[in-house]
């Protein structure tokens, strides 16, 4: 352990690891907000602790059982001459999970007409875990194996996880509340999914698209919209009285 302390080397692993493992977590914190803006208030911070406390416990576990982890990538089958492994199988499930949850959302919002959404189902919040833990489970794995992949230390994979999964605890609240209170960020945030879901799809496939041009996209698209957010502040915002003489 202290040879690690006093490495250069394992420091620079932990500064890179944790930077990537927050940059991944990016999509799984924008599900959640989508997600908890379902619910009642009280009940979405406790699905946001919870979901965010499974993403730890799965990304740790993960990496107690690197062997088998490991074996993932190995092919299962093969299908119109392609090699298909566990994880492949994983990332193409999650992915359309992922879209087919995101176009329900975005046509639901699309759908909606005044006076409803006021109630919940009495079971929403059991079902917002439920699908918190599958696509935690889906983000844990494409992260954990970009990590075995980076750093050959588990104590680095570890210390690097707990970081980034505290940076997502923290950030998750004033996200979620952000898009609960522009609702137009909502339907942003749901083409992102959809973009993020076509982007695991074809990993699964094994047609790697940059994550560079994802968040690139994710970001200007964040740009234009904070533009927007204060153009309407200024627009709604009560003008001084001109002093007429």
């Amino acid at each position: 352990m202290m040879q690690l302390l006093a490495s250069p080397e394992a420091w620079a692993a932990l500064v890179t690891l944790t930077a990537l493992e927050i940059i991944l977590g990016i999509d799984n914190v924008i599900f959640i907000s989508v997600l908890v803006s379902r619910i009642p208030e009280h009940q979405a911070k406790r699905a946001r602790q919870l979901g965010l406390a499974l993403a730890l416990v799965f990304r740790i576990a993960l990496l107690s059982i690197l062997v088998w982890l490991i074996g993932l990538t190995a092919p299962v089958f093969t299908a119109f001459g392609q090699a298909f492994s566990w994880r492949d199988i994983i990332l193409i499930g999650g992915g359309a999970f992922l879209i087919a949850k995101a176009t329900h959302e975005i046509h639901g919002e699309v759908e909606a007409r005044d006076g409803e959404g006021g109630a919940t189902p009495a079971n929403a919040f059991f079902w917002v875990i439920v699908q918190i833990i599958v696509i935690d489970m889906v983000f844990s794995l494409d992260s954990i194996i970009t990590a075995i992949g980076m750093a050959q230390d588990l104590t680095i994979m570890i210390a690097a996880v707990i970081i980034a999964c505290v940076v997502m605890y923290v950030s998750s609240g004033p996200i979620a509340g952000f898009v609960a209170r522009h609702p137009t960020t909502k339907m942003l945030a749901l083409a992102f999914l959809v973009l993020i879901g076509m982007a695991l799809v074809a990993d699964g496939f094994q047609f790697h698209i940059p994550r560079g041009y994802i968040y690139f996209a994710i970001t200007f698209a964040l740009a234009v919209e904070a533009f927007n957010i204060m153009a309407r502040r200024n627009r709604e915002r009560p003008r001084p009285d001109k002093d007429t003489r």
